[in-house]
C-alpha cells in the first residue's frame, strides 16, 4: 500500500498496545481457551505463542493462570485417566500427545485400577457384541474394536471370553419352540 486509506486520505498509524494491555489481552485469551476445554500447559503455551511473539509475556501469562489454579496438568491427567471406555494404552498416548510430563503420566497410570479397566472393557464389549457377532469373525472384530480403544491384549481376551460365554449361555437358555412338539 502507499500509506493512504480507501478515500485517499493519509492512513493513521496502527496503535501499539501498551505492555499492560498486551498482557491483559493475552490473559483474557488464556481464560477463554481454558473455559472451552481443560488444556495442558504445553497446549496452552502453544495457543498463547500463536497470539504473541513475546516469549517472556507468554511465560508470565502461563504462570499467572497456573498460580490462580485455572491450569493444572495433574488435573488434566487425572481426568483423562478416569475416562470410561478407554484403556491404559490410549490414556498414555493421549497424555503424551498433549504434552504431559513422563512422571505425571506414570503417576496417572499407576492410579488406574486394573479391575476397573477389565470391567470397563467387558461392559463396552457387552454393549457392542450384538453388532460385532453378526460379522464374519466376531472375535477378531471385537479384538480390533477394544484395541483401538487402548485396552491391552490380556484384558481384551478376557473380555471376549466372558462376553462370548455369556452369549452362548443366553442362547442355550432359550429353548426352541419345535422341541415342545416332539413330546
Amino acid at each position: 500500500m502507499d500509506g493512504t486509506d480507501a478515500e485517499g486520505k493519509p492512513a493513521k498509524p496502527a496503535r501499539v498496545p501498551t505492555p499492560e494491555e498486551a498482557r491483559d489481552s493475552l490473559l483474557a485469551y488464556a481464560f477463554r481457551a481454558l473455559g472451552a476445554r481443560a488444556l495442558t500447559a504445553a497446549e496452552l503455551k502453544t495457543k498463547l505463542q500463536r497470539r504473541s511473539d513475546d516469549e517472556a509475556l507468554v511465560e508470565e501469562v502461563l504462570e499467572r493462570v497456573q498460580e490462580l489454579g485455572y491450569q493444572d496438568d495433574a488435573q488434566v491427567a487425572q481426568a483423562e485417566g478416569a475416562r470410561r471406555g478407554i484403556g491404559g494404552f490410549r490414556v498414555r498416548q493421549t497424555l503424551k500427545r498433549r504434552g504431559v510430563t513422563a512422571p505425571l503420566i506414570d503417576e496417572t497410570m499407576l492410579a488406574r485400577d486394573p479391575d476397573d479397566e477389565q470391567a470397563s472393557a467387558t461392559e463396552l464389549l457387552s454393549r457392542r457384541w450384538p453388532s460385532l457377532s453378526r460379522k464374519r469373525d466376531p472375535r477378531s472384530s471385537a479384538y480390533g474394536f477394544l484395541a483401538r480403544r487402548g485396552f491391552p491384549g490380556a484384558v481384551i481376551w478376557n473380555a471376549i471370553r466372558e462376553v462370548s460365554a455369556e452369549q452362548i449361555d443366553d442362547e442355550d437358555a432359550v429353548e426352541p419352540e419345535f422341541m415342545d412338539d416332539e413330546e
